[in-house]
This record gives C-alpha cells, structure tokens and sequence, in this order.
C-alpha cells in the first residue's frame, strides 16, 4: 500500500481550503489518508487537524519551505512513495527525488503564467488520479468542539448567526468597513442577528469600527482567537458574509452559505469551485471578466450586498 505525500506551496488558507477535495481525492484513490507538507501560514494543523483523509501534517515555516536540505531532513525519513506536488516549482521535484521518492506527480514546471488556481488543480488530479472529482471542499469539525461553542456564544435558532469577514489580504480587496457596518444595520432590522467578526490579527481597526458602531452590540470579536478556536464557532453558525479571504474559504468547507465579495481577484480562480459560495462582483464586471486588478470595492453597493444577503438567507 502507497505511502503518499502531497505538496502544497501555497501559503494562503484560502489556497488550502480550495486543494482539499484534491487531498480527499488521492486519499480515496490510494485507499489510505495521506500525509501533507503545507506552510504554516496556511494554518493546515488546525484546519486538517480533524479529517480523517490525512494522518499527518509537516508544517514548515516561511524560511524552511524557501530551503532544500531542510526540506530533505523533513520527509526522508518517513519514506514515502509517491509524492503529489502541488506547485509547478523544480525545487520541488529535485527535493521528492532525493527524498528516496520513486514517483512523483507534478504540475508542468514553469507554468505559473496564466494559471487557473481551482482548474488547474482539479486538472492535474483528475488527469494523474484517471477519475472526475467532486470540488466541493468538505472541512472536519470536532462535534463536541461545535456544541461547547454553541453553549459558550449562546448560539441558537433564535437569531440568524453570522460570520463576518471584513479583511483580506490587501486593501484592494477589502470592502470599506463603513458598508458592512451599513449592510448589517440593514440586515438586522430585518432579522435579529448575532455577527462574529473573524479577522486576522492586522484588522483589529476594522473590529473596533464594527464594535463601536451602532450595530456593535450585536457584534462578538474574534480577533483574538486562533483558528482551532475559530473552526467551532464558524460551523455552529449559518451564514457567512465575507470579502474573499480565508475565513470565507473555511466556512464554505464547513458547509455554511456564504456570500463572497469579489472585488481585486478572479472569482473563476477562486469562487466557482464550491456550491457553497454565492458570489458578488462589482458593477460593471461579470465573474468572468472580474480579477486581479479589477480594483472594485468601491463599485459594490450596501443595496446590492442587501438583496442578495436576504437571498441567501431565505
């Protein structure tokens, strides 16, 4: 039975979240989890901690994933037999083969340009795997996790419960704080609803603008939490409503419904791989025609954002 190691490059949650209906494709295929060599900016431990398609994750920091005997070090001695490298680096390749890896599959080298992040992975894997699979991401909570949550937030059917996301990876795809301060005043006045802000630990501006906004009381912060806490709490709510950041990637693995807001980054790359994301562009752009360089956050609307919140929730 095959020992397989799958590399991802990537360091983005997002980038994560979008690759695991590739892992749980392997793993089906070899009919044994697998082990993953991820970035720990990619926060694969706690993300993949719970699945049951992965026996192990080797995280690497940012200097160590940049090295090569380091890497070596690494994965010689678990002596794998097939390597699935996620990334179209040689570096990679080189390092699998004088792990004592036998066979390697790997993207095309040197053909970044252009690409397709979601296609080109489902691509590669069902191309090497001979099989279609399904893209829809599904991420692994603990259950007793979820209802100590639950218990703690006071999480119940009796409001809506929200995951709101309002950073990102840069400002140019970050809706203005003042829209989603507007968007959940409106938001509520049509449904009581309780909103955790999930940000990352650069955004606690954007946090404290939501919470000492008029809709801050409705509003519970967890900027402060890491993300094994953070998984819990987005699978015991319902909705997420987000810029295109990690946490929206991360709840649509959980199954919630999410609206994302696509407004410097290809949603064809980054949305369309899940059935759990509904997506929103700016005027004048279409999901084909919206990405990077788009530079559309100010061409969203509150109203726009509104109806199809209300869509999504209905």
């Amino acid at each position: 039975m095959s020992k397989a190691l799958v590399i991802i490059k990537s360091m983005g949650i997002g980038d994560l979240c979008i690759l695991i209906s590739n892992i749980h494709a392997i793993s089906k295929k070899i009919d044994k989890p697998v082990k993953v060599l991820a970035q720990k900016s990619s926060s694969a431990t706690a993300i993949l901690k719970h699945d049951p398609h992965i026996e192990e994750v080797i995280e690497l920091n940012e200097k160590e994933i940049k090295g090569f005997f380091s890497v070596i070090k690494k994965i010689k001695p678990k002596q794998f037999d097939q390597s699935y490298i996620y990334s179209d680096s040689i570096r990679f390749f080189l390092i699998s083969k004088l792990s004592g890896i036998k066979e390697n599959f790997q993207y095309k080298f040197f053909s970044k340009k252009g690409k397709n992040f979601f296609k080109t992975a489902k691509e590669f894997t069902e191309k090497i795997l001979d099989t279609k699979i399904d893209s829809q991401s599904k991420i692994y909570c603990d259950k007793n996790d979820i209802e100590e949550a639950k218990r703690k937030y006071n999480i119940t059917s009796a409001t809506k419960n929200y995951i709101i996301s309002p950073s990102a990876s840069g400002p140019t795809k970050r809706w203005p704080i003042s829209n989603f301060i507007k968007l959940l005043e409106e938001l509520n006045k049509k449904h009581l609803g309780k909103y955790f802000i999930a940000a990352g630990p650069n955004d606690e501006n954007l946090v404290k603008e939501l919470l000492d906004s008029s809709i801050g009381k409705n509003c519970i912060s967890l900027s402060k939490n890491n993300i094994s806490e953070i998984m819990p709490i987005i699978a015991a709510c319902s909705y997420n409503i987000s810029n295109d950041t990690g946490f929206a990637h991360i709840a649509s693995g959980l199954g919630l419904k999410c609206l994302v807001l696509f407004m410097d980054s290809p949603p064809l790359a980054y949305g369309v791989y899940s059935k759990n994301i509904s997506i929103v562009v700016p005027d004048g752009e279409t999901i084909e025609s919206c990405g990077h360089n788009t530079r559309g956050k100010n061409k969203i609307s509150v109203d726009k954002v509104l109806h199809k919140s209300l869509e999504l929730i209905n």
